[in-house]
């Protein structure tokens, strides 16, 4: 009950927030962008199937929708890395800076239920962000001739969640460091650029850190899920980026109560 009464908190705080309708609108302006011209656009994937088709004297069977969905999610996963830091930043930066920090690191709530209900809320407001993108490719894929499976947008909806909460919960971390939002906007920033990096550093890194490093890329497993592959290897992965914020979060929280005490 603790954990849904902090989730119900912080989410009714999003929708409350005039940053959180800023950093929306953004994210659908641009999606909604990457949308048409990925589709619809003068290069986009239906002129270009069309263009093929009639440059070949036989006919060519192309999955439309499937590389439309590889192309638009993944160019969606570059983007939400961007925006996340927006939404994580004042998680408990807001927290300190309003001084009601220490009044919840030694109250007798959890710190672990309370990082649990403050990473529920942002995740779900992210969620929220999705909806009208999935509206819109159901809309596109119910054109789809033969119809698009279900199990691959649900995979690939599911890998982005994922990698979203991963993340957030490492964001989360990093606010409750500092009183400043920018800061921890900032740092988190830094840290999603580093993360995006991994396959390219692990590409050139001696071995095994090299595969160590590959292996760590939240990307490349999104990339999995992306593909309507589920792997319980890439799923375990991101757990653990989830599971290794809050607990930082938390041990963050909790040696600020030793401090208090």
């Amino acid at each position: 009950m603790l954990v849904f009464a902090i989730f119900r908190k912080e989410l009714q705080g999003y929708f409350a927030s005039p940053l959180a309708y800023i950093v929306a609108g953004i994210f659908w302006l641009l999606s909604g962008f990457i949308f048409v011209v990925l589709l619809l656009g003068p290069g986009g994937i239906i002129q270009r199937v069309a263009f093929q088709e009639q440059q070949s004297a036989f006919p060519i069977s192309t999955d439309v929708a499937y590389i439309f969905l590889g192309q638009f999610l993944s160019t969606i996963g570059s983007i939400s890395p961007l925006i996340l830091p927006m939404l994580s930043m004042g998680l408990y930066a807001e927290e300190r800076k309003g001084r009601t920090l220490e009044l919840l690191a030694t109250s007798p709530i959890s710190n672990w239920a309370v990082a649990l209900g403050k990473l529920l809320g942002v995740v779900t407001f992210y969620i929220t962000l999705l909806v009208p993108l999935i509206i819109c490719e159901t809309i596109a894929f119910s054109a789809a001739d033969p119809p698009f499976p279900p199990a691959v947008p649900l995979l690939a909806h599911l890998g982005l969640i994922l990698l979203a909460a991963s993340i957030l919960s490492l964001g989360m971390f990093i606010s409750s460091l500092t009183s400043s939002s920018l800061i921890s906007a900032f740092v988190t920033f830094a840290l999603v650029i580093f993360l995006a990096l991994l396959d390219v550093i692990g590409a050139r890194a001696p071995q095994p850190l090299g595969d160590i490093l590959n292996h760590i890329s939240l990307l490349k497993h999104y990339e999995t899920f992306l593909q309507g592959i589920f792997d319980w290897g890439s799923l375990a992965l991101f757990a653990s980026y989830i599971i290794l914020g809050i607990f930082l979060t938390a041990q963050s929280i909790e040696t600020l109560r030793f401090q208090r005490s």
